[in-house]
């Protein structure tokens, strides 16, 4: 009975340091301008090198694996470097302060190849998108840490990930429905350019609100306080036998490779099997579509049936949506009513996931003693990146596999088949696969009596 009164008091405490509705709207509203970077890189930028800037299809594709991958080691390095910052503003946040106007540069200097050689323009693009790599790495692994570094009450932290899933959505339904009309409108290298610098301005501001507005409140008692810098190699073991860790990892690698082809590739498929570019806004929303109804209803349910199980169940809906479109391919009603159920496999990555991953760093600490939030989030974000890489090089590759051309009005048999296997194949693999990882992450059964555990540690 005494134990279960000191949980009591412990939940109370940590309730009460838990962050207002105002601290979490201003930490959702830096993720807007981080989300409006990514999604602009992720689903336009192949198409800005192949069919703008003139770089062949397989160049591409070997660039996006290739930087990527570089992207998630500067993710280890970094959250080993955010876990042993120290500052007065805290652990995470001052790099959120640091960075941002970096990240605004970076991102227009991507996307403003200059008219040179062919050998001129593959060098550019290596050196701006390595740079960005490194900026954004910067910016937005601490972001994610400071999620875990805010409150570690469960429903609090699926709060604090709710908001960002809202601004989250609304930065990338901004990109994905208007970076095209607004990039073709002006025209040439100059729309993309003149895109990349509101995206530059826009993460530049809501990076400062974001810094000025939250608070960190989680860390070590002050017994754990001198040994908190953990060695890398013990950080790194406790890591990779963190069973949860893993399963999150490798789900966030299927899941963001099927999110760079669900998104990379479409403005192909509306452009060549659609006919019409200018129908990627509204496939572009209609994914999106599940997301905005499931903000009146994923509180509540996630409060009722838990972050897995909800995941569980849109993900086992996701995997009708690319069998829909298999009906017929080329009709733009088919394809929107499929592009919508596969939208409800989107849901855990915008409205929970980043909550998932810090709750396998309350695991790993519960059973390994050993505390690492900036590198359970940059492993996992490691995860995050190579998936994205790997969607982009499949795209480029896959592409340059069935002689895809940039600039042409009409391409050949073979190019369109790799454009259908790219945006309906295999994404239903891909869909299957993060089915079943899900099936096998059972945290949050276990979660309440950890941090009661935890907590009892350090009184």
């Amino acid at each position: 009975m005494l134990a279960e009164e000191q949980k009591v008091v412990i939940s109370k405490s940590i309730s009460a340091e838990a962050p207002g509705h105002k601290e979490m709207l201003n930490y959702g509203l830096g993720f807007f301008g981080v989300i409006l970077v990514w999604t602009l890189v992720g689903t336009f930028l192949t198409f800005y090198y192949t069919d703008v800037a003139g770089i062949s299809a397989g160049v591409v594709g070997t660039l996006m694996l290739v930087a990527r991958l570089f992207d998630g080691v500067t993710d280890i390095g970094m959250g080993t470097l955010v876990d042993r910052t120290k500052s007065k503003h805290g652990k995470a946040r001052p790099w959120i302060l640091w960075m941002g106007i970096p990240l605004g540069l970076s991102v227009i200097l991507l996307f403003s190849v200059p008219d040179i050689s062919g050998t001129g323009k593959i060098i550019y693009a290596y050196i701006t998108y390595i740079l960005l790599i490194l900026v954004y790495t910067a910016v937005s692994i601490p972001y994610k840490t400071l999620l875990g570094l805010m409150s570690q009450e469960p429903n609090k932290r699926s709060m604090l990930n709710i908001y960002t899933g809202i601004f989250t959505m609304l930065s990338t339904l901004l990109i994905t429905v208007l970076a095209q009309p607004v990039a073709s409108a002006i025209g040439g290298t100059a729309g993309w350019t003149s895109v990349a610098v509101f995206c530059g301005i826009a993460i530049t501001v809501t990076s400062f609100l974001a810094f000025r507005s939250t608070k960190e409140r989680v860390g070590v008692s002050a017994a754990e306080q001198a040994k908190k810098d953990i060695p890398l190699k013990i950080a790194l073991k406790a890591l990779f036998t963190n069973k949860y860790w893993l399963i999150i990892t490798v789900y966030c690698v299927i899941a963001y490779t099927l999110n760079a082809l669900l998104s990379g590739a479409g403005l192909y498929y509306t452009t060549y099997i659609l006919g019409n570019a200018a129908y990627f806004s509204l496939i572009g929303m209609l994914l999106f579509l599940p997301t905005i109804i499931g903000f009146f209803f994923i509180p509540k349910l996630v409060k009722k049936f838990g972050k897995r199980n909800i995941a569980l169940f849109v993900s086992v809906l996701g995997i009708f949506g690319p069998l829909v479109k298999m009906i017929d391919p080329f009709s733009l009603y088919v394809f929107s009513v499929g592009t919508v159920i596969q939208g409800f496999g989107l849901l855990p990555i915008i409205m929970f996931l980043y909550a998932m991953i810090n709750d396998t760093a309350e695991y790993g600490e519960w059973k390994f003693g050993i505390r690492t939030q900036g590198l359970v989030n940059s492993a996992a974000s490691f995860g995050m990146k190579v998936g994205a890489g790997l969607g982009g090089a499949l795209i480029g590759w896959l592409l340059a596999f069935g002689g895809y051309a940039g600039g042409l009005e009409v391409q050949t048999s073979s190019a369109v088949s790799m454009i259908l296997v790219l945006n309906i194949y295999i994404p239903l693999i891909l869909a299957v696969l993060q089915t079943v990882l899900m099936w096998m992450y059972k945290l949050d059964k276990q979660y309440p009596q950890i941090l009661a555990d935890l907590n009892e540690r350090k009184l």
